[in-house]
């Protein structure tokens, strides 16, 4: 019996092209009310809403980066949230800060900073800037959907150009392609490295694991044309997911050399704060019949937790799982000619373009 209340209400509520389905408590905040548990007899059911834009007048947008771990000096973020839905997302926590759940928040509610190209101007300016190589999506990717629609990526990339300041992008949308030729001439001179986050071979599983992403099959489209073109361009296969997605990693690999790519690298899956819930949730309501054998594979990488934030350790993880990974990883590049090079960033033609027009 259906009643007056329940009418429209699927029978096994689930929101289709989106990772997380639930908005998990944000620890910021005292007063929230918050679906956390999916067997609660308290669950209520909220359909879909497009995707909301939120602009914010940024007052920074270059941020220096500690972590010895992540292979950045600095990062840039046009963008705070993402549409693409990534459930092993880690950028999830940071949606928090700006008083929203890293759950469904973090994908329905993007946070645009609109100012961003003045403000990398400014950054640049400074006169105590010492050029070093800046990252593009250190945080949520710089190309996913919304930038077709705001071009903030590439005002950033031609500010990057005028100032020949190096840069770093990582992502796994083949709208970076629409970038192509700003890169070319980027790369010209060594000032511009691309990553293709690359996950998984299986279309079901990216569908459910990173809902509005583009196809793997894109995704080595991006790397050959980049290639192509002369663009240094490796893959992250990251991150490894065991009893999910660990098992393709040779494929992958092999996938991305075949189509030119010259580096690669990769991290275990790692669930910090409310990822933990999120992907939790995500798992059982996807992979009921393995998730009890993935969430504790997941543990025994992190020494029996889901989540491990000592630097070092942290992305590679500990035990046989993480061992038998990192063995793959070092067999499988060397075999295929994987990181037989070494990029570097040339930081030597930085420039103030308004400084010169001073001289004449």
């Amino acid at each position: 019996m259906t009643l007056p209340f329940q009418e429209g209400i699927p029978e096994n509520p689930y929101y289709k092209g989106r990772g997380a389905q639930l908005n998990p408590k944000n620890k910021f905040l005292r007063n929230e009310y918050v679906q956390e548990h999916s067997e609660g007899i308290d669950e209520w059911w909220q359909a879909d809403v497009p995707t909301q834009i939120l602009e914010e007048h940024a007052k920074t947008l270059v941020n220096k980066v500690d972590s010895p771990d992540v292979g950045m000096w600095y990062s840039m973020n046009p963008y705070q949230g993402c549409e693409h839905g990534c459930i092993y997302c880690y950028a999830r926590n940071a949606h928090q800060f700006w008083g929203m759940s890293a759950g469904l928040d973090f994908e329905r509610k993007i946070v645009v900073k609109r100012n961003a190209p003045e403000l990398l101007k400014k950054f640049l300016d400074n006169k105590n800037w010492v050029p070093k190589p800046i990252s593009l999506s250190g945080n949520t990717d710089c190309y996913q959907p919304l930038e077709r629609k705001m071009f903030l990526t590439r005002q950033l990339l031609a500010i990057a150009l005028e100032y020949k300041q190096p840069v770093g992008i990582i992502t796994k949308n083949s709208l970076v392609l629409r970038d192509k030729y700003i890169l070319q001439q980027l790369a010209r001179h060594d000032l511009v490295c691309v990553y293709v986050s690359l996950t998984t071979m299986q279309e079901d599983l990216r569908q459910k694991m990173e809902p509005r992403t583009t196809t793997a099959a894109q995704r080595l489209k991006i790397v050959k044309e980049l290639s192509e073109l002369g663009i240094p361009v490796g893959v992250m296969t990251a991150p490894m997911i065991p009893g999910l997605n660990d098992h393709e990693m040779p494929a992958l690999l092999e996938a991305a050399a075949a189509n030119g790519a010259k580096f690669a690298g990769y991290t275990v899956v790692r669930l910090n704060d409310a990822v933990k819930i999120i992907f939790n949730d995500w798992l059982y309501k996807n992979f009921p019949d393995r998730a009890d054998k993935v969430w504790h594979l997941i543990e025994s990488m992190h020494g029996g937790n889901v989540n491990d934030s000592d630097f070092g350790r942290r992305m590679r993880g500990e035990g046989n799982i993480a061992d038998l990974i990192r063995q793959q990883f070092r067999v499988h590049t060397k075999k295929l000619g994987l990181n037989q090079e070494r990029f570097e960033f040339n930081t030597s033609l930085f420039e103030r373009p308004q400084v010169q027009l001073k001289l004449f």
